[in-house]
């Protein structure tokens, strides 16, 4: 058995990357990556491949594919991307929560299949246990509130069922979105303003590396972890707070202006309603949340975890995107 070998689901997006950087940043930490991708010939898989990576191809969608990827590897990490593009024969065949289920489902048989000794399981919390029946919270694809966290909730179980040893990895928010979907906008004075739907509540988040860096130092405990749920983030903030830092990156002031959940919800775009219902969660259920997420905890883990400012002070000086007025 290759003993040092950690295989990663979704090594050329966000959090699988992370974890790949990592791997290859740390060469003390005696592990080698086998970045899974469905596409090895991507620029971006070529990319991990020049850095050191071992390039393998693997489909979620496909059992026998992660049971080859798998083979012989001291751990694996884990994550299903809710927000993958998909045909329209796709999004009719299944929803997307449904998508990610089956997807897990392959993922944890393949595991147990391979006999991997430790799968790291990229989750979050599931929001039905905050909201329960509330009617103010519309429900989405027939039985979720917030499907990108429900349904990878509902996963866990399938680690279990298939009796892999697992860590359950619980993320939050990226710090990354500040600059991007979340991002300040011009009001009609030409302020720039956040309209982040948080109210007065504070908010969990982190640098997307920092997942991959953190669930690293999970593989570096060995079997320590096997069995728990780890809750992480790299900074708790409220929105006023997180204005003040956008201020410095953008070098003016930014107010924070925050919308009503069901303002949010109205906005005209696909999944305003579902991330509307998020917003609501992470703020009604923020001292729950965020007390989960033990800041300190997660830097025994993660020594470098950055903060929200530290984060911000290593993008340097941006130019606000351009977008609508609130």
């Amino acid at each position: 058995m290759t003993t040092n070998v950690i295989a990663v689901v979704g090594a050329t997006g966000k959090q699988g990357g992370g974890l790949v950087r990592a791997i290859l940043d740390d060469p003390a930490a005696g592990f080698r990556a086998r970045a899974l991708t469905r596409d090895p010939d991507s620029e971006r898989a070529r990319q991990l491949a020049e850095a050191g990576a071992e390039v393998v191809a693997a489909d979620l969608d496909d059992l026998d594919s992660m049971t080859r990827a798998f083979a012989g590897v001291a751990g694996a990490f884990v994550v299903t991307n809710y927000w993958a593009p998909r045909t329209p024969e796709e999004e009719a065949a299944r929803t997307r929560a449904d998508a990610e289920l089956q997807q897990a489902e392959t993922a944890a048989r393949a595991a147990k299949t391979a006999g991997v000794p430790h799968v790291i399981w990229s989750t979050l919390e599931d929001t039905r246990d905050h909201f329960g029946d509330d009617e103010r919270v519309p429900t989405v694809e027939g039985r979720y509130k917030v499907p990108h966290f429900d349904a990878k909730a509902e996963a866990d179980s399938l680690f279990t069922k298939h009796g892999v040893p697992a860590t359950f990895l619980r993320t939050t928010g990226f710090f990354e979105g500040f600059t991007r979907d979340l991002a300040p906008v011009r009001d009609q004075n030409g302020e720039l303003v956040l309209t982040l739907p948080m109210a007065d509540r504070t908010m969990a988040a982190i640098a997307v590396d920092d997942i991959g860096r953190t669930a690293l130092g999970i593989f570096k405990r060995g079997a320590e972890f096997i069995g728990a749920t780890v809750s992480i983030a790299g900074d708790h903030l409220t929105g006023e707070q997180i204005a003040a830092e956008l201020a410095t990156l953008y070098g003016e002031p930014v107010a924070y202006r925050p919308q009503s959940w069901d303002e949010f919800r109205s906005l005209p775009f696909p999944v305003a309603v579902e991330m509307g219902n998020m917003f609501q969660f992470y703020a009604e259920d923020s001292e729950r949340f965020v007390g989960a997420r033990d800041l300190d905890f997660v830097r025994t883990l993660n020594p470098g975890l950055l903060s929200f400012h530290e984060w911000v002070h290593q993008q340097g000086h941006q130019q606000p995107r351009a977008g609508a007025t609130p």
